[in-house]
């Protein structure tokens, strides 16, 4: 029972606990913060990897459009529409 009563009266030890709560709950960088920083680095990141794969992929295109003409005449075709004087363009359109 002593032991009990010196451990419970131990003021660095209360202290300590004081301490404890009020940094994991009442500050400014409690636990439930730290957690949601986590979180949004860590879709940061997957979105920064996610837009550097696409500039790759962008980069790529480019370079070949501008080194070959038959990509870049097959592109303009695909994406715009675009034809010759004396082509018809017909676009068909699945229905989901």
């Amino acid at each position: 029972m002593k032991i009990i009563l010196r451990i419970i009266t131990n003021k660095y030890l209360i202290t300590s606990i004081l301490l404890g709560v009020w940094i994991g709950f009442f500050d400014k960088n409690d636990v439930g913060t730290q957690l949601d920083f986590r979180k949004e680095v860590k879709r940061l990141e997957e979105e920064r990897n996610y837009y550097a794969n696409e500039i790759k992929s962008i980069a790529s295109d480019l370079k070949e459009l501008t080194t070959n003409p038959k990509t870049l005449e097959k592109f303009a075709r695909e994406k715009y529409y675009m034809k010759r004087d004396n082509e018809e363009i017909f676009v068909l359109v699945q229905k989901k």
